[in-house]
C-alpha cells in the first residue's frame, strides 16, 4: 500500500512536468511525440558582398524528428540551406532535426545562404527569418548582424 501511495503524486507530478514543459514553447509538449524545436545563437555576421550566410542551432527536445526545409527572409528572394563537405558546399532540400538532438548550422558547416541582398544590413542590424520544418509550424528568428569576422567559440 505504501508504493501505492507514492507512486500516485509522482506520477501526477510527471504529468504536470510535461504539461507545464510544453507550456514553455511554442511547439508541441514533450512526450506526446512531435517535435519541440527552440531556436538559439543566430546571428548573421556582417555582409561584405551581395551574399551573407546565417548560423543558429536549432534543438528538438520532442521525442520526433523534424527536417528543416527552408527559409525565407524579405531581406532576399533567394534564400536557401548549403551543407559544407570537404571545403565545399552545395545547395540541399532540408536538414535532419534529431528527436532528443540538435541541428548545428555554423560558420565552416551547415548554414544559410542568402544571396542578392535587395539591402545590405550593418553591424547592429536584425535580419528577420522564418524557418520552414517539415512537421513544426514556422518559427520566426530575429538575426543579429555581427561583426564580418564573428565566430561565436563551440564546444
Amino acid at each position: 500500500m505504501n508504493r501505492r501511495t507514492t507512486a500516485l503524486p509522482a506520477a501526477v507530478a510527471l504529468a504536470a512536468s510535461l504539461a507545464l514543459t510544453g507550456c514553455s514553447s511554442s511547439s508541441d509538449a514533450a512526450g506526446d511525440g512531435k517535435p519541440e524545436l527552440k531556436v538559439s545563437g543566430a546571428f548573421m555576421p556582417k555582409p561584405v558582398t551581395d551574399m551573407a550566410g546565417g548560423f543558429l542551432t536549432i534543438t528538438n527536445d520532442g521525442d520526433t524528428a523534424d527536417r528543416l526545409t527552408s527559409v525565407t527572409s524579405p531581406i532576399s528572394d533567394d534564400v536557401t540551406i548549403h551543407e559544407t563537405k570537404d571545403q565545399k558546399m552545395r545547395e540541399v532540400k532540408f536538414f535532419d532535426i534529431p528527436a532528443n538532438g540538435k541541428l548545428s548550422l555554423a560558420r565552416g558547416g551547415n548554414h544559410i545562404m542568402f544571396m542578392s541582398l535587395k539591402e545590405k544590413p550593418e553591424q547592429g542590424d536584425k535580419v528577420s527569418v522564418e524557418l520552414h520544418f517539415e512537421k513544426s509550424g514556422p518559427i520566426k528568428v530575429d538575426l543579429p548582424v555581427e561583426a564580418a569576422n564573428h565566430n561565436p567559440q563551440q564546444h
